[in-house]
Formats: C-alpha cells, sequence, structure tokens
C-alpha cells in the first residue's frame, strides 16, 4: 500500500512542479511520478537536515511534500539547463 502512495504523491508532487516550471507540455504521466519521486529524494537530501523531515517512513506531513515539491523544482531546473538548447521534432526526420 506504500508503494501505490508513493506512486500517486509522487504524480502529483511531479504535476505541481511541472506547472510551476512550465514543463507540463513535455511531460506525461509517467515522468511527472518520476520527478515527483527523485525530487523527493533531491529535496529530502538537500532540506530534510535543515527542516527535520529527512527520515523515510514518518509518513506524510505538510513538511515533507514542501520539501519533495522543492526537489522537484530543483531536479526541473537542472534537467532544463541541459535541455534548453535541444529541440525535439520528430517529423523532421
Amino acid at each position: 500500500m506504500d508503494i501505490l502512495i508513493w506512486l500517486v504523491m509522487g504524480g502529483i508532487i511531479g504535476w505541481l512542479a511541472s506547472l510551476i516550471m512550465k514543463t507540463s507540455g513535455q511531460q506525461g504521466i509517467i515522468m511527472n511520478v518520476v520527478v515527483g519521486i527523485l525530487g523527493a529524494v533531491i529535496g529530502g537530501w538537500i532540506f530534510g537536515p535543515m527542516l527535520g523531515s529527512g527520515q523515510l517512513g514518518q509518513g506524510f506531513s505538510i513538511t515533507s511534500l514542501f520539501v519533495a515539491l522543492m526537489g522537484a523544482i530543483i531536479l526541473l531546473a537542472i534537467v532544463s539547463l541541459f535541455t534548453r538548447g535541444r529541440t525535439r521534432n520528430i517529423n523532421k526526420l
């Protein structure tokens, strides 16, 4: 049951981060889940010790959701730095 909650919350956090970073048109549901879960890991690693929400298994709280959202935003910002000049045009083959 915990894995299902991680997937749902990861999808929501990834979707919110993609709306904030204006990349929602480039991502699908699976990428939203991946960004949300990886963002939670990154946010927990960076902000968890400062805010006291860095332990796994403590459950969800407003602080942990905020940390996950900040981590997902950081992840999308890093990805956009590396993919800024590239455009994906499949029809140009």
